[in-house]
């Protein structure tokens, strides 16, 4: 039973420490004044990013967003790169998406005419 326990114990850390870079929770750049925390998993062979918090003027807040997904789809590439699409809460505009991670830091971006016109954030890992 002993050894059970402890080789189930090394499994789950090896699953932990396989964790994709994308996994974790993020705080968004303010957009408009406004910023969330977003908790991005995986969702069927891709990742998606769920607002879990919303925060303005310094203050949390009670956003309709709460709950709303954001991070829509986003596969990876290889490198720390996805694709797929992200959702602005601003303007209620689906676009599609890159994110490219790098340590605790992810560059999104949702695009428009094939990707010609492009609005970016940099968000930060906070956990």
């Amino acid at each position: 039973m002993r050894k059970f326990i402890i080789a189930a114990a090394f499994a789950l850390a090896g699953t932990a420490a396989t964790a994709d870079p994308i996994e974790g929770i993020w705080q968004t750049q303010p957009d408009e004044g406004a910023f969330a925390y977003v908790n991005i998993a995986p969702c069927g062979g891709a990742f998606c990013g769920t607002i879990t918090r919303t925060f303005k003027d310094g203050a949390e807040f009670q956003s309709p967003n709460v709950g709303r997904q954001i991070v829509i789809d986003m596969a990876p590439q290889g490198g720390g790169e996805y694709r797929g699409q992200v959702w602005r809460p601003a303007n209620d505009k689906v676009y599609n998406g890159k994110a490219s991670v790098a340590g605790d830091r992810m560059s999104l971006s949702g695009c428009v005419a094939g990707g010609l016109i492009c609005k970016s954030q940099t968000w930060a890992k906070i956990q």
